[in-house]
C-alpha cells in the first residue's frame, strides 16, 4: 500500500484527522477540492480561539500546520472512484492519478441544496443562513426571518427568538397545527401564511406576492444537504436525518464498511466547524487505532 491513511476532503473535518495521523508518524494523503460548505460565509463563529475569523483564513492556518509534517502530502483535486482492494482501497482521481491505502477516512462535506427562490442564492452566507449558532448573534437582535421549506422549519422559527424579532413565512411549504401555533405564539413568533415570491434589497427584503415586503436583518432556511456519491460507492450505509442523508458512523467515526471512517458533516445529522473539527481528531485516532491492532 502507497499510504496508510487517505483522507478524502480536506476541511476542517479532514485536516483534524490528518494532524492525529501525522503525529503518529503516519503516511496521509488528503485530496480535497476546494469546495469548503461555507465558502460563501465572510465570518465563522463557535469556535473557540477562532471565533469571527474568515474561514479561509482558518483552513489555511489549519493546511500550513498539517503540512510541517514530512509524512503529510496533499493533492488539489476530486476523488472520482473508490474501491477496495485487496488489504485496503484503491482510489482514482479526476486527473487520472491512482492512490491506495490501508485505510480511508471521508470528510468531504455536504452540498446544500437551497431553495428555488429568486434573491436566495446570491444572498447565500451573507444574509441568508441556516445555523444560527453560526450567524445569528451578528444580527445584533434584530428582524429575522425563516422561510418555511416542510415542517423541520417549524423547529428554527422555536429557536431564533433568542436571536431576535422571528417572522416564520409559511411560504406554502407548511400548516401548523394549533398546538404548534401554540408554541410559536408562547415564543412570539409571528407566522405570516401565503407565498414570497423573491428576495430584495441590499441586506433581505421578503418580497411576498401580495406586494408586501418585510425588511430584516437576516433569513434562515433549512437546506437539503446532499453528499458525494463515494460513501455509497464503498457500500457505506446512510441514515436519513431530518435535512438529507448522512453516513452511518459510530461513536469512533467507523462506518458499516470495515476499514472506512467519515466525519465533519458528512457523517452528522447537522454540523459546525468546531463539531467538524472534533470529529475529525476522533476519526483520526480511530484510524491510526486500527492500523495498530488490526482492527
Amino acid at each position: 500500500m502507497e499510504f496508510d491513511v487517505i483522507i478524502i476532503g480536506g476541511s476542517y473535518a479532514g485536516m483534524s484527522a490528518g494532524l492525529q495521523l501525522a503525529r503518529a508518524r503516519r503516511n496521509v494523503l488528503v485530496i480535497d477540492a476546494g469546495q469548503r460548505r461555507n465558502r460563501y460565509a465572510a465570518h465563522s463563529h463557535g469556535f473557540l480561539t477562532q471565533d469571527g475569523k474568515p474561514p479561509a483564513e482558518i483552513a489555511a492556518a489549519g493546511r500550513a500546520e498539517l503540512m510541517r509534517y514530512a509524512t503529510v502530502q496533499w493533492l488539489d483535486d476530486w476523488v472520482e472512484t473508490a474501491e477496495p482492494v485487496d488489504g485496503g482501497f484503491r482510489i482514482v482521481a479526476r486527473q487520472g492519478t491512482v492512490h491506495t491505502a490501508h485505510r480511508l477516512i471521508l470528510a468531504a462535506g455536504v452540498q446544500d441544496e437551497l431553495p428555488e427562490l429568486p434573491g436566495l442564492a446570491q444572498r447565500w452566507g451573507k444574509h441568508v443562513f441556516h445555523c444560527p449558532y453560526c450567524h445569528g448573534y451578528e444580527l445584533q437582535q434584530g428582524h429575522i426571518g425563516v422561510l418555511a421549506v416542510s415542517a423541520i422549519s417549524l423547529h428554527q422559527g422555536l429557536m431564533l427568538p433568542d436571536w431576535g424579532t422571528t417572522t416564520l413565512f409559511l411560504n406554502d411549504a407548511f400548516e401548523p397545527d394549533a398546538e404548534q401555533l401554540a408554541h410559536l405564539k408562547a415564543r412570539n413568533v409571528q407566522v405570516e401564511p401565503g407565498r414570497v415570491a423573491r428576495l430584495d434589497g441590499e441586506a433581505v427584503d421578503v418580497v411576498m406576492q401580495d406586494g408586501r415586503v418585510f425588511s430584516l436583518a437576516g433569513l434562515f432556511v433549512a437546506t437539503r444537504v446532499r453528499p458525494g456519491a463515494l460513501a455509497a460507492q464503498l457500500g457505506c450505509e446512510l441514515e436519513e436525518g431530518p435535512l438529507g442523508p448522512y453516513v452511518k458512523a459510530d461513536f469512533t467515526r467507523a462506518t458499516t464498511i470495515p476499514g472506512v471512517f467519515a466525519c465533519g458533516d458528512l457523517a452528522r445529522p447537522a454540523g459546525s466547524v468546531a463539531l467538524a473539527v472534533g470529529d475529525g481528531a476522533m476519526a483520526g485516532a480511530a484510524a491510526h487505532r486500527s492500523l495498530m491492532f488490526g482492527l
